[in-house]
């Protein structure tokens, strides 16, 4: 019996009964030969963490744009914090905890530059418009070529929006990425003195709890006692309502409107530059193929620079370098 098959056998021994087991997955669009040590989906996790979209995310905005200080979220940071959220959630669950990880490290390969903001402009250029969560899918399908399982994709597509992951470790991504964002906006949105403590609804905090520790404590006990024993993953009806109450405070106070974000409006000129020249420009974008979809391939170019690169290449592109003789 291989390392492999010993993990296989301990996921039907141990794991629950709804658990998504790896010697049972929908496999891949390119099969290929077992790995002797790691099961489909930890080979999933591994090719995910060598992508080079992965190591872009460490450069890439999830709230604040060019935050002044190192302690402030990036995505990757975001990435690995759902990570973590997702993991504790399975491992309680006797879920399949390779499978969650997998998910959560690949959720975010197809964001943007300069966060949803960037999201935003891309979406309002794009013929058909622009979603990350699709992104992140054509990033490990086609652009990195990764082969992932079914599950793994699945989770990955469906971690946003109205979509339903049809796996439970799926479903726990959707609910460990608004735990994740939601408490770290806060904690960054404190940071930055756009929001103290005392700002946050006494009605939510009376829920939810008072501190950051004790919000995040809060909501994942609360999944995973709401779910135990259920074919679902889900949150009560009081904290899943205080939860969104809270996102939507974020929104009218920090994610729309604050000082913070005043600097997106630069985020749409630098977006609609770059967009515009490479769509007139085709040739420009690193070995693209002259016969793919233009539009679909300047789409996956800019999605794919950090804020600095786009900040860069529209320098490079739009402003005039300093010239003369001294």
């Amino acid at each position: 019996m291989t390392i492999r098959e010993r993990i296989e056998e301990s996921e039907n021994l141990t794991l629950s009964e709804y658990v998504t087991k790896s010697s049972q997955t929908r496999g891949r669009e390119i099969p290929h030969t077992p790995c002797d040590i790691r099961t489909e989906f930890q080979r999933d996790r591994d090719r995910i963490i060598h992508s080079k979209a992965f190591r872009r995310l460490k450069h890439k905005t999830q709230v604040f744009i060019s935050p002044e200080g190192d302690h402030y979220r990036t995505r990757l940071t975001h990435t690995l914090e759902v990570s973590q959220i997702g993991r504790t959630i399975a491992r309680s669950l006797r879920l399949n905890e390779d499978l969650v990880e997998a998910i959560s490290l690949g959720h975010d390969l197809g964001h943007t530059p300069f966060g949803h903001a960037g999201e935003a402009a891309l979406n309002s250029l794009a013929k058909g418009g622009f979603r990350h969560n699709e992104q992140s899918v054509r990033v490990v399908d086609i652009i990195e070529k990764l082969n992932l399982t079914y599950e793994v994709r699945d989770g990955i597509l469906n971690h946003t929006g109205e979509g339903v992951a049809q796996t439970p470790e799926g479903k726990i991504i959707k609910i460990a990425d608004r735990i994740a964002y939601i408490n770290h906006d806060i904690d960054d949105a404190i940071r930055a003195g756009v929001l103290s403590g005392e700002d946050i609804p006494k009605e939510l905090t009376s829920i939810l709890g008072a501190t950051h520790s004790d919000r995040i404590d809060c909501m994942i006990k609360n999944c995973i006692y709401s779910s135990l024993d259920t074919s679902d993953v889900r949150m009560s009806g009081e904290v899943e309502d205080a939860m969104n109450a809270l996102r939507q405070f974020m929104f009218d106070r920090v994610y729309v409107g604050s000082d913070a974000k005043v600097e997106e409006a630069k985020v749409q000129s630098i977006m609609n530059g770059l967009y515009t020249y490479y769509t007139n420009n085709p040739l420009a974008i690193p070995d693209i193929d002259p016969a793919s979809d233009i539009e679909r391939s300047v789409c996956d170019y800019i999605a794919g620079m950090s804020d600095r690169y786009a900040v860069y290449m529209y320098q490079k592109l739009y402003v005039p370098s300093s010239w003369g003789r001294q």
